[in-house]
């Protein structure tokens, strides 16, 4: 029975001592609480003059980074560009070079269906020119070979007979009266012209009425 009376004693005793240790803490506590505050209220200048210290600092890193990206992104436009100038002037000189070829085989080819034409020259003139009518047969025959050669590779005449003057097709090197024909109106062609493919290469000189 005393022994029981003893555990419970022993018991409540520790119970007591553990409220009085919490009391003890929270009265600590209590204590040590206003000087918390009074620490903070004067760290709190402290604090809020290393935030305006520490400001710039942050403005300066956020700048300097805000530049470092304008940087990169102007080199990066900077390569992109002179990529394609690189492209640009690679294609340029291709193109050029294609074109150059181009000519090359139009003129080889233009050239190589005149060879008949001078064959047929070369004869007519190594001939002896004893029949005057069959020699300028055969010039005629020559003459229609090479019109025709120089029509399937997109020889236009320019017609001007009866036509009005147009300066995009003709060339006038004289006017004359005619009371027959209204002005502006082409009285004799002196030069032939010619178009290649829409492309006037040589006008047509005229003699233009002007009453």
């Amino acid at each position: 029975m005393k022994d029981a009376m003893s555990k419970k004693d022993e018991q409540k005793m520790k119970e007591m001592q553990q409220e009085i240790d919490e009391a003890e803490a929270e009265e600590t506590a209590a204590d040590e609480a206003p000087e918390t505050a009074e620490a903070a209220d004067a760290a709190a200048p402290e604090a809020d003059a290393a935030a305006e210290a520490a400001a710039p600092d942050e403005d300066a890193a956020a700048l300097k980074a805000q530049v470092e990206s304008l940087k990169a992104a102007l080199e990066e436009k900077d390569n992109r560009v002179k990529r394609l100038q690189a492209d640009f002037e690679n294609f340029r000189r291709r193109t050029s070079k294609e074109r150059e070829e181009l000519a090359n085989v139009v003129t080889q080819d233009l050239l190589k269906s005149m060879l008949p034409i001078l064959d047929n020259f070369d004869r007519a003139m190594a001939a002896e020119q004893k029949d005057n009518e069959s020699f300028q047969k055969g010039v005629e025959m020559i003459y229609t070979q090479l019109h025709e050669t120089l029509k399937n590779a997109g020889l236009e005449l320019i017609d001007t007979a009866g036509q009005k003057f147009d300066p995009n097709f003709h060339q006038a090197v004289m006017r004359v009266e005619n009371p027959d024909l209204e002005d502006d109106t082409i009285a004799q062609e002196l030069q032939k012209g010619y178009i290649v493919k829409g492309r006037v290469i040589r006008p047509s000189m005229v003699q233009v009425v002007s009453n």
